[in-house]
Order: C-alpha cells, then sequence, then structure tokens
C-alpha cells in the first residue's frame, strides 16, 4: 500500500482530469493515499498564464474531494512549484497563504525556456543543454529552499534529442552530486518518480544511481509520484518501487502531513 504524491488535475494547465476521476483511480490501485500537486509555473516563457493555479479555488477543490472520500482514502493538499530564481519572494509569499501538505519544487524553465519544447537543444550539444539544467537546478536551490523535495532532478531527458541514450549520472556526476549535497545540507528530499516508465526511459526520474547516490550521503527524504496527468497514469508501474527503493538503500519512503515528514516502511 503505498503513496502517489505527485499527481495533476484539471486544476494545472497541462490536465483535463476532474479530481474525483484521480482519486477514484487511486483507490482502485488500492494506494494508502494521495497528494494533488498540480502545477504553479509564474512567468512560464511564452503563456505566462497557462500555469497560473487559481489557488483558492484549487484549495477549497481538494477540501471538497477530501470530504467526499473521507474514510475511503488520505488525501493531502500539495503544489508543484516551477522554480526560478527571480520567483523566491514571490513563492514564500505564496506558501505562507495557504495550509499546504507538500510541496514539490521542480525546474521546467530554464533561463527563460522549457526543455519539453524543442528549440532548447536546437544548434546546441545535448550533453550541454543536460548541464545547463542540472547547473539550473543549483540555482534555485540557492535561492529559494521553501519546498520539500526536488522534483524529478533529472526531468530534462524526457525530452532531448536521444532522450537517456547518451545519458548517464556518472556523465554529470559533479554537479548531481552537488545538488544532492545542498539538497541534504537544507533538509530537503527527492522523489521517485515513475514518469520516467511512463515516457519509455526504462528508469525513474531520477535514475536509481542518483537515488542510490542520494541515499549514500546521508539522504533520508524520499517521496513516490507518478506525475500522472490523467486517471489512467495514477501510481504508474509502482510495483517497481519498493524493490528499487530498497536496491538503493532505503527501507521505507515518505509522506508530507502539514509541510511534515512521515516515514512509512516499505
Amino acid at each position: 500500500m503505498l503513496w502517489d504524491t505527485h499527481m495533476h488535475s484539471i486544476c494545472s494547465g497541462d490536465s483535463q482530469a476532474p479530481m474525483e476521476d484521480m482519486a477514484e483511480a487511486a483507490v482502485r490501485k488500492n494506494l494508502d493515499g494521495i497528494c494533488f500537486t498540480d502545477h504553479l509555473d509564474i512567468d512560464y516563457p511564452g503563456n505566462p498564464g497557462l500555469f497560473l493555479l487559481d489557488l483558492t479555488a484549487y484549495a477549497a477543490s481538494v477540501g471538497r474531494i477530501r470530504q467526499l472520500f473521507h474514510g475511503r482514502m488520505d488525501i493531502c493538499f500539495g503544489l508543484e512549484l516551477g522554480l526560478m530564481p527571480h520567483l523566491a519572494l514571490r513563492h514564500k509569499t505564496i506558501l505562507s497563504q495557504y495550509p499546504f501538505d507538500f510541496i514539490i519544487g521542480s525546474s521546467h524553465v530554464v533561463h527563460g525556456r522549457d526543455p519539453y519544447y524543442p528549440a532548447f537543444y536546437e544548434g546546441r550539444r545535448e550533453d550541454d543543454c543536460y548541464l545547463e539544467y542540472f547547473e539550473s537546478i543549483l540555482e534555485n536551490i540557492r535561492a529559494f529552499d521553501g519546498f520539500d523535495v526536488y522534483g524529478h532532478i533529472d526531468y530534462v531527458v524526457r525530452y532531448g534529442p536521444d532522450r537517456n541514450t547518451y545519458y548517464s549520472y556518472a556523465k554529470y556526476r559533479d554537479v548531481i552530486d552537488e545538488i544532492l549535497a545542498l539538497l541534504i545540507e537544507k533538509g530537503k528530499g527527492i522523489e521517485i518518480n515513475t514518469g520516467g516508465f511512463k515516457y519509455g526511459l526504462g528508469h525513474p526520474n531520477p535514475t536509481e544511481e542518483i537515488i542510490a547516490r542520494y541515499r549514500s550521503l546521508g539522504g533520508e527524504i524520499i517521496t513516490i509520484g507518478s506525475d500522472a496527468h490523467e486517471p489512467g497514469h495514477v501510481a504508474f508501474d509502482f510495483q517497481k518501487v519498493p524493490d528499487i527503493l530498497r536496491a538503493d538503500g532505503f527501507s521505507y519512503y515518505t509522506v508530507f502531513r502539514e509541510r511534515k515528514p512521515v516515514f512509512i516502511k516499505l
């Protein structure tokens, strides 16, 4: 019985899924609980309003679903925050205004461009694009640490020209280790995001090597998320998760309630 703590609904600019449908899918998968983490990406390039989440309406929607599913499944109130250094003060203010359980900090925009789109890679070596992505994570963490875990640390490999064909932890060891060490220093966690399997990478995001490295450096906080944007992807490939976590040095996973980690045995 696991929790899916990274999922999206119609409140996100990239999902049409009703919250109730996402929660029903989680019940069918026999999950112990879920956390909605809809997108808030301020200053999103090209379409600034796409991920401007109506937080008041979102909070009310999560509250309604909590009541609807009371006694059937636990539901937490979360947010996936698109980080950029210049947004640090705005993010701090926003998070102080709502009773969130869980905040994922993610990198979706790198110096004004989203790696989801081919334009990020045009005219450049894929390795250089990936390195820029990882270096931008360090910039984000140094500017703002008001999140609980950093989401899909190697998100960029989902969309590169060759995706993860030539990608490895070893190739970017120095910068990834610096990211992990900084997260640990600040008491932050990472997630095992099974979206990597959904995208056909054959690995979660981040890869098993990065998860193991986080643990070996002393990292203790790891959450589980499918990154689902539709009911059929809730708890995607979660049957693989316990063995991966055990192999990478974990005997538990983490759920956040009222921004505090709760450790649950596998």
